[in-house]
Order: structure tokens, then C-alpha cells, then sequence
């Protein structure tokens, strides 16, 4: 985890009774407690660890419409007017800046599926543009990469991970929500066939409505009340180099290699072509729904088996609310970053821009990813448990639709006209 992580002072009192209770400190229910707050309903956010404890401050901090699905884009516009807005919202700076993102193609093969997304986002009006290599070098001096073309988006941008969260939690707080960390839900209570409260590990609190906001956490929560959500965990390792001077402030993506101005004058980088796919139990239970991901991506990912395995194994999938959870053994998830990989994307970034031939290596961090079938989330009711709604299995793409994300959740748990159409993140489809 970021060393850089803004800690958020939080109540310790369990309140009896609300009337929305929403599972989950990451930016997704941060905002939706945010956007009930701003509606004056009562709302209480239950964090087992701390607030954006895991993917909320490990991820790069992107917040792109660029090689989104198309059905996918009207959210992430609808989070860009939102991010703009933020530091208005909150009172303070969230790290926003609307730098553009560029990714590159180094093959005939990658210009095309970028000159094809381009094609099918056409009915959005989005501003992306292809740039040839004489556009890319423009944008992005100093270069020795040997780039067939790429694409550009100029609105998009990025925000600051470990800053983001944190100020929305606050903002919230002030606005009447109450949130509580190191409290883990164990179940939902449940009254004629409805929720009617959850059971925590500090006790019962009553409320009407509950959103399920859990990230990786969400399938073994759901698992247990008989609800199968399908998604499967890749871990993505990042770095962060000492402040130096760079070639740019655009967010810039390779096919192996991706890197962005931190505001403290260094730069986040990751390995775009790789990411560790540790083998689960779940691989095996509901791997089968992956198998067209696999055959197109399977050079993406470092399938190894080993402890992880064991770990997972080893947690409970089935548990009475007066038993101890997995929620509760595991406060954070932690996984350690692969220095190999980190160190395969500061070269591969050296060979493209010698600009970082100089740059040092000030912290690395890894964060686990919940990824579904077709890698777009779930935000929905769950029919057979009246009054559980969720917003979940943003597979690495959460924080830069979080705003909107958490709004939309928040529409459907107050019964309000939807932000967006949320007919892209049925839980039906899956």
C-alpha cells in the first residue's frame, strides 16, 4: 500500500439504526454515503480495515474514457464531470488534473483495435483523436520509441489515490453520514423475507436498505447468503519513482509499460503488459465464464499456484453471524508486488523515453483486482434479497468511475432517477 495513504479519523460508536447501511471504504461506497448524505438520508458506512485500504489507493490514479466499452463510456463522462467538480464538493484538492491520456501501438495489429474502439464510441462525440508518430513525438518529446500510432484523449486525466478517498470520506462525514472502520460485517438480518439490518462483529444495526460496495470481498460475502457472483483476482504492481523530470504530464500508456505525473513530482509506473494471476479455488468453480478472456489475454497474465491458494483455501466460505469471518482474520488485502515486473516496466519505459534513465524508485505497492467475466462491474439490486443492492467487480477500473459509480449505486438504493442508465451492469447478465 502507498506510504502516501491520508488516514481518515472515523467514529467508533455502532449506531442502533439507520436506514441505509453500505458494506465497503472504497471509493465506490465512499461516494454513494457521500451522495446519500447530500440527500439527507441517514446513512452508515462500515469499512472492516480502513477507508481505501486496498484497490481505492493502490490503483494508478486514471480516470480515462479512452478503450472503455462503449457501453461503459456514459459513465465514465458522467465521473469526469464529477471529478471536476470534487474539489468544489469537498473542500479540498483531490490531486485532478485534466492531462489527456495517451495510449501507444507498437504493431499494425494494436493501431487496429484502437482505430476500431475509436470507430464504435463514434455516436459519444468524445474528443479522442489517432496521432501518428510525427503527433505522438509532439506530445510526448524526447522519445526513441519506434511507435506505429496511438490515440489521444485530451479530456481525459488523473487523481491522486491516496488523497481521493480520504477527502470524500470526510466531506461525507461532515454531511451527515456516519462511517465506522475496523468493523466487519459478518451477515444481513433479514425480516420477512427482507433486509432488515446487518450483523456486525460489534453487533446489530437496523436499517432498510444495504449496498454491497466490497470490491474482491463481495463473492465471499454474497457466497454466503447463497448468491453467486462471478469474479476471479488479478494483482497489479505498481511503483512510484523520487520527483525527477519527465517527458510529460499526460497519463501515457505502452503495450508494456505505463507511467503519469504524481503531484509530488514523480511518476507512477506499472507494467501494462503483465499481471499475476494467482490460481484460486475460484478458478474452479467459475473459471469456465473466463475462457473467452483467456484466449485473448492469456499472454497478460503470470498464472502461477502456491500460497495464495492455501490462504484462500483456507478462509471460510460458509459462516454463522456468530462466528468469526474471514473479514475479520484478513482486515486488508496486502499482496506483496512483483519487483520483477515493476522493474521489466521501468526498463521497457527507459528503452521508450531515456528520460527515465534517472529515475529512482521511491516506493512499490501491489493491489488485488475483481475482475468479472466481460470486465465491467455490477451495479444492481439483487432480487432475491429484497433491499441488498450492489456495486461491485470494477475489474481495475473502479477509481476513475468511482464518483459516478457510487452516485448511481446511491440512485438505486433511494429508489431515484438513475444517473446514467444502469442497464450496462445488471447483475442478470452474468
Amino acid at each position: 500500500m502507498t506510504k502516501k495513504l491520508e488516514p481518515v479519523v472515523t467514529a467508533d460508536e455502532l449506531p442502533s439504526s439507520t436506514q441505509v447501511v453500505v458494506i465497503g471504504g472504497g471509493i465506490v461506497g465512499v461516494a454513494a454515503a457521500l451522495s446519500l448524505a447530500e440527500r439527507n438520508i441517514p446513512v452508515v458506512l462500515l469499512e472492516k480495515g480502513h477507508i481505501a485500504g486496498e484497490q481505492s489507493s493502490r490503483n494508478l490514479g486514471w480516470i480515462r474514457k479512452t478503450s472503455r466499452h462503449a457501453a461503459d463510456v456514459p459513465m465514465a463522462q458522467a465521473a469526469d464531470r464529477l471529478w471536476k467538480d470534487m474539489p468544489e464538493r469537498v473542500g479540498r484538492s483531490v490531486g485532478y488534473r485534466e492531462a489527456g491520456i495517451l495510449f501507444l501501438a507498437k504493431t499494425e495489429e494494436q493501431m487496429a483495435m484502437h482505430e476500431d474502439w475509436h470507430k464504435s464510441v463514434a455516436p459519444l462525440s468524445l474528443d479522442s483523436k489517432l496521432l501518428s508518430p510525427t503527433e505522438i513525438d509532439r506530445l510526448v518529446p524526447g522519445g526513441k520509441g519506434d511507435w506505429v500510432g496511438g490515440i489521444h484523449t485530451p479530456s481525459d486525466g488523473y487523481a491522486e489515490p491516496a488523497l481521493a478517498t480520504s477527502a470524500m470520506a470526510e466531506a461525507a462525514v461532515k454531511k451527515g453520514a456516519t462511517l465506522i472502520q475496523h468493523c466487519a460485517v459478518r451477515t444481513l438480518s433479514r425480516s420477512g423475507g427482507k433486509v432488515s439490518g446487518v450483523v456486525t462483529e460489534k453487533g446489530e444495526i437496523k436499517c432498510e436498505q444495504v449496498l454491497l460496495a466490497g470490491g474482491a470481498w463481495s463473492r465471499r460475502f454474497l457466497g454466503n447468503l447463497g448468491v453467486s457472483l462471478p469474479t476471479l483476482p488479478l494483482i497489479c504492481s505498481v511503483l512510484r519513482t523520487k520527483p525527477m523530470q519527465g517527458p510529460t504530464d499526460t497519463a501515457v500508456g505502452g503495450p508494456n509499460f505505463s507511467f503519469r505525473k504524481h503531484q509530488d513530482g514523480g511518476y507512477i509506473i506499472t507494467q501494462r503488459g503483465k499481471l499475476d494471476a494467482p490460481f484460486m479455488l475460484d478458478h474452479l468453480l467459475v473459471g469456465h465464464r473466463y475462457l473467452d478472456q483467456l484466449r485473448t489475454q492469456r499472454s497478460f497474465l503470470n498464472i502461477g499456484f502456491g500460497k495464495p491458494f492455501f490462504r484462500d483455501l483456507a478462509m471460510k466460505r460458509r459462516w454463522k453471524s456468530t462466528q468469526v469471518t474471514p473479514f475479520e482474520q484478513v482486515r486488508t488485502n496486502d499482496p506483496a508486488p512483483n519487483m520483477r515486473l515493476n522493474q521489466d516496466a521501468l526498463n521497457n519505459l527507459k528503452a521508450a523515453w531515456p528520460a527515465f534513465d534517472e529515475a529512482q524508485i521511491e516506493e512499490a505497492w501491489a493491489g488485488l483486482l475483481d475482475v468479472t467475466p466481460d470486465s465491467n462491474p455490477v451495479i444492481d439490486h439483487i432480487e432475491s434479497i429484497p433491499g441488498l443492492t450492489i456495486a461491485t467487480g470494477f475489474s481495475g477500473h473502479g477509481f476513475g468511475t468511482g464518483p459516478a459509480a457510487g452516485q448511481l449505486a446511491a440512485d438505486l438504493v433511494a429508489g431515484d432517477a438513475p444517473l446514467i442508465d444502469p442497464t450496462p451492469y445488471r447483475f442478470g447478465r452474468l
